[in-house]
């Protein structure tokens, strides 16, 4: 078995040693870890998920996913194991446990929130009906034994033969939250999180016609203009799109991630939050469109395949490294939330649960997770001064929204060892 990177290419080339292109879900439960029992539940749930189970190889001037037979690696502390080496057996997913927490990190490339999501139902499926001898349901849960179907595996952007034109994208650039308050020496990336009840902050979307991803931006975007109030530059969030609707491949496993750009500008400001919230999520609906993402997706082709032209990985990490830069520059937040987590009779042994990914360098990602009847944010910046996050805490605050905040904590991802610099 073989699989081509194809999208996973930008990722691979994007991803540094200090910075790592990874995902990492961890996972709090209501007892201490049984290790055996994990150690089972890993094994069977990665029986179901082959095309996670791989290594990366150099094959010609090109590198391709091949089939990994190793087990896939627990560790025994939460800094978790250097992926793609010899201590995770080369695989590019790992575990960690310790006390009542387990930790899935992968990286990015392999899939995104939503596949990861899949990698976490079925663990959790196993390890919670072993460890607490209970039948649980399967219903929405995959589990090893089925049936893996052509669109599950297959790449959905491999098989469309004609993308729209890619829209024209140039912009002013976005506001650098690290340079207009003096954060630029402030280089700790940092993770403030607090959570919501998941009810009362629904209620709240509710009464103003909006949803949780662009109420967050739209908070967000409030907190920034205000601590800014004399800025020229745009303030622009991005809140991540879904791809599998128009790719017509809802169970494919691949990082099919698109934005949605979201603009606090002047025609906004003087309207009551309701028509705010509003105006945005009319803006997400149209830029949600099929015909929207797959010319998003078309310009991401555009880079595989210039990538895939290029001799050597230099070159290839030389013109990422460009591409990443034009990214940072436009935008000032990135929201990603894909939706409740779907656990299913797991979930109430779930005491909380975190997300963590790769910091912008100049602006705020804040991760969005719902579980167990609350809403966990993880506001990750690059640097530890909570500006901005009291800025959008004063916002909830103001508009009646309760929250508590849980810890500060230092980003930590896990490495990616990168075959060319070996």
């Amino acid at each position: 078995m073989e699989q081509k990177l194809s999208i996973a290419l930008q990722t691979l080339y994007s991803t540094r040693r200090d910075d790592p292109h990874a995902i990492r879900m961890m996972i709090r439960l209501r007892d201490p870890i049984d290790r055996s029992v994990l150690r089972k539940a890993v094994d069977m749930t990665m029986q179901r998920y082959p095309y996670f189970c791989v290594r990366l190889r150099k094959k010609g001037r090109q590198y391709v996913f091949a089939e990994n037979t190793q087990p896939v690696v627990i560790s025994d502390t939460l800094k978790g194991t250097e992926l793609n080496s010899e201590s995770s057996n080369y695989h590019m997913i790992a575990f960690s446990a310790e006390g009542d927490r387990i930790v899935l990190d992968l990286f990015h490339g392999l899939t995104d929130g939503i596949g990861a999501y899949e990698v976490i139902r079925t663990l959790l499926y196993y390890y919670c009906s072993a460890r607490y001898d209970e039948k649980l349901s399967r219903e929405g849960i995959r589990l090893a034994g089925d049936v893996i179907s052509a669109e599950e595996w297959d790449d959905p952007v491999a098989a469309v033969r004609e993308f729209p034109a890619p829209q024209p994208s140039e912009m002013a650039p976005a506001l650098d939250l690290t340079g207009v308050l003096q954060l630029r020496n402030d280089r700790s990336k940092t993770v403030y999180s607090i959570a919501l009840s998941e009810a009362e902050f629904m209620s709240f979307n509710a009464k103003h016609k909006g949803s949780p991803g662009t109420m967050t931006a739209l908070l967000l975007s409030r907190a920034v203009a205000k601590l800014n109030p004399d800025a020229d530059a745009p303030i622009r969030s991005i809140l991540c799109v879904n791809q599998r609707k128009a790719f017509r491949a809802p169970a494919a496993h691949q990082s099919l991630v698109g934005f949605s750009m979201l603009e606090y500008d002047d025609g906004l400001r003087s309207l009551p939050i309701d028509r705010q919230v509003q105006e945005f999520r009319r803006r997400v609906f149209e830029q949600s469109c099929d015909e929207t993402i797959l010319s998003g997706a078309k310009a991401a082709v555009s880079i595989i395949e210039m990538l895939e032209n290029m001799e050597t990985d230099q070159q290839r990490l030389d013109a990422m490294s460009a591409a990443d830069e034009m990214l940072n520059r436009n935008m000032t937040a990135v929201i990603s939330y894909v939706g409740k987590a779907g656990f299913g009779d797991a979930e109430k042994y779930i005491r909380d649960f975190r997300t963590w990914t790769r910091c912008p360098d100049r602006g705020i990602i804040i991760e969005i997770s719902a579980v167990n009847g609350r809403f966990i944010f993880d506001i990750i910046q690059p640097f530890s001064d909570p500006v901005y996050v009291n800025g959008f805490l004063q916002e909830l605050k103001d508009n009646g929204v309760a929250y508590e905040i849980q810890d500060v904590m230092k980003l930590t991802l896990p490495n990616i060892k990168l075959l060319w610099s070996e």
